[in-house]
């Protein structure tokens, strides 16, 4: 099984309609998208985090059970979902804003770690609850206290409005990424974490801390992969873009998913993965995502639409 471990919330999705602006929900969360992924491509998967009783955590909950997520370590609160206000601009592309002071996912506590239980081969972290407390702790604890033995990858997700302490955040990052095997990053996100366009210096960095894999995704522009053995680039099927919301998620799910087919879900095997193991995962998560991409909202693919 493969836990994923962070936020759940709504995307309220501006859109220019006739008669004024229209906002659409759409359940959502990096680490909930990523969830819904892996169980859709197939995957034996749980999502850990506070989850509101409110009618946006019931629908929620729905759409995990229908893409056969295990709900069982999931923290059901009496708090208000996190919303997200999101506008999408011309070239598709998410900008956000968040409701997230009191609500259930924030408030996701030390007490409420599950066990480590024998079924959980990966870890996968990251999100907006990285920089709020007391969710921010939690995680780092939890993945902290199963780097030993199971594979950790990670997605910071970096949503700059919603970070309040820059400093504490990237200290915080610096500890992830050196218990992480593998990270996942947007250019963007690594532009805004080291100031910076130089994603080269910036894997070699991130190696350096402790990742063995390094996925740094640039859109539709594809995305480069580095290990201190070698390095290349993936490139995107061209598709005709509906919105960017999910794309990110997907790839993270394609990758672990294609990474666990052949059978790589240990920690040596990882450090020691081959340029052709990690081109093969790498050209299949490229392939989930661009499905994502190509409808609204973070809805990514089935296991027979990759086929």
């Amino acid at each position: 099984m493969i836990l994923c471990c962070g936020e759940a919330l709504v995307d309220l999705v501006q859109r220019d309609e006739e008669g004024g602006n229209v906002f659409r929900a759409y359940n959502g969360g990096g680490i909930y998208n990523t969830a819904i992924a892996l169980g859709r491509l197939g995957e034996q998967v749980g999502l850990f985090g506070g989850m509101s009783k409110d009618v946006f955590g019931e629908s929620l909950r729905a759409q995990l059970r229908a893409a056969h997520v295990s709900e069982k370590f999931l923290r059901i609160k009496d708090r208000h979902t996190t919303l997200a206000i999101v506008k999408v601009n011309a070239e598709g592309n998410a900008h956000y804003f968040f409701i997230d002071d009191a609500s259930a996912g924030r408030w996701i506590e030390k007490k409420d770690m599950p066990k480590l239980a024998s079924t959980i081969k990966a870890l996968m972290v990251g999100g907006i609850h990285m920089a709020s407390e007391p969710a921010g702790s939690t995680y780092e604890a939890f993945a902290k206290k199963a780097a030993k033995n199971h594979v950790i990858a990670m997605d910071p997700n970096v949503r700059p409005p919603h970070i309040k302490d820059r400093k504490k955040f990237l200290a915080r990052l610096s500890r992830m990424i050196a218990i992480s095997d593998i990270l996942k990053i947007s250019d963007d996100d690594v532009k805004w974490v080291t100031g910076s366009s130089d994603l080269t210096k910036a894997a070699k960095s991130f190696l350096k801390k402790g990742a063995k894999i390094v996925a740094i995704t640039r859109g539709g522009a594809g995305c480069h992969l580095f290990t201190t053995r070698f390095s290349f680039d993936a490139a995107a099927p061209a598709v005709k873009v509906a919105d960017t919301v999910g794309a990110g998620d997907t790839f993270n799910a394609g990758l672990l998913h294609a990474l666990n087919t052949q059978g790589l879900f240990a920690k040596k095997a990882i450090a020691e993965i081959s340029e052709e193991q990690l081109k093969t995962a790498a050209n299949y998560a490229m392939r989930a995502a661009a499905v994502t991409v190509s409808r609204p909202g973070a809805d990514p693919p089935w296991a027979h639409e990759m086929q």
